[in-house]
């Protein structure tokens, strides 16, 4: 190991171009490694990128800790190929530990460092301090992003391109009515206000709502921190909750099961302009479906739950188009940072009724009918709607 140190201390001083790791001894590590130069905000650093299965983990890591990190994962991958602007160097490690390393100098035509993906033109930027991303731990005083945070960032950056893409449907006459539910420990909630309001200019009255009291507590008292004088958070469950007469946006994040329809009953009831959801635990579907014809593939219970996530959250979609509403699913964030990635947006379409839009609710109402009847299910949404 003293011998790989050493190497690796002279590769990423000499202008290092690129790692690969492979063969791995312990496949639930991951299947491959690869490591390449990046820019970020004008200093080096390395991405480290490892395979595992169908997913893909990056990181961004300073010399130090690429060479620390590699060092850990030569005791896995029994080989590698490190290339600098003036060498490549073949590592092989026996299946006893035998070390043996490889070198063939050479010059390596290289590009500069690439800029990294994740200096895309984000809503929130990098490297500009947002006082809630600050004080939720996600960025540190001068705007830098931490990493374990990374996830995070882009998650909300995402939630508001979502938000950037109907924000033209919410009205510019009068205060934005906006209810949050199951807002968690709100760092959506924030970002929406921050965009919202701070961004765009808005006037907005957004109120978030969870069961948790201590989680109530730290949201009100950041919200006050910040000066966000417009943003409250209550107590309360979605099902009774009756502080509003009507709202313009109705917003809930992983919401379990059927706490997601009785959101989605409150906004269609309020007459909500935008309505977003990502659903979770999607269970009731699961216990209902049947049918003889999908027998055979309904019998694994993996595949069963799977299904039933994704017809629950079909015929919500569905159900929101009978109520008048162009209807979306979109997916939210990748797969590897949670398996409830996906989005439900709905628009309230304006305009005086035309002629024929009776016929297409029918038809939609069929349709859904049609469904329900063939899989055994009676979805909590259709019977509250």
């Amino acid at each position: 190991m003293d011998e790989l140190k050493i190497l690796l201390d002279e590769l990423v001083e000499d202008t290092f171009v690129s790692a690969i790791l492979s063969n791995p001894t312990d496949k639930e590590y991951g299947s491959k490694v690869k490591v390449r130069p990046v820019n970020l905000k004008g200093a080096l650093f390395f991405q480290h990128t490892l395979y595992k299965g169908t997913k893909v983990f990056h990181e961004n890591l300073d010399a130090g800790e690429l060479k620390k990190k590699l060092l850990e994962e030569f005791m896995v991958f029994k080989q590698a190929e490190l290339v600098s602007e003036k060498m490549t160097v073949h590592v092989l490690v026996s299946k006893k530990g035998k070390v043996t390393v490889k070198k063939k100098y050479g010059a390596v035509v290289q590009a500069a460092p690439t800029e990294h993906n994740r200096t895309k033109k984000y809503i929130l930027e990098e490297g500009k301090p947002v006082p809630f991303l600050v004080g939720l731990g996600v960025q540190t005083a001068d705007g830098t992003v931490v990493r374990s945070k990374y996830n995070k960032f882009k998650q909300i950056n995402r939630y508001l391109e979502f938000i950037e893409d109907i924000v033209k449907k919410l009205p510019e006459d009068r205060p934005v009515r906006i209810v949050d539910f199951g807002c968690g420990k709100s760092y959506l909630t924030f970002a929406m206000y921050y965009y919202l309001r701070e961004l765009r200019g808005y006037e907005v009255e957004i109120t978030g709502l969870d069961l948790k009291e201590d989680v109530i507590a730290l949201c009100n008292k950041l919200a006050m921190e910040y000066g966000y004088s417009h943003l409250h958070f209550e107590m309360g469950d979605i099902s009774t909750y009756s502080g509003a007469e009507k709202v313009d946006m109705v917003v809930t994040l992983h919401a379990c099961d059927t706490a997601t329809d009785y959101a989605i009953e409150k906004a269609v009831k309020w007459g909500a302009e935008v309505i977003m959801v990502v659903p979770c635990c999607q269970h009731e579907l699961n216990r209902q479906i049947k049918n003889e014809e999908l027998k055979p593939i309904l019998k694994y219970g993996v595949i069963k739950e799977r299904m039933a996530a994704l017809i629950t959250d079909a015929l919500r979609a569905n159900l929101l188009e009978e109520q008048g509403y162009d209807t979306q699913i979109l997916e939210f964030i990748d797969m590897e940072h949670t398996p409830k990635n996906l989005l439900i947006r709905a628009v309230k379409k304006t305009g005086m009724r035309k002629r024929g839009d009776e016929a297409d609710i029918q038809k939609k109402h069929d349709e859904i009918e049609a469904v329900t009847d063939f899989l055994h299910v009676d979805p909590t949404l259709r019977k509250l709607l």
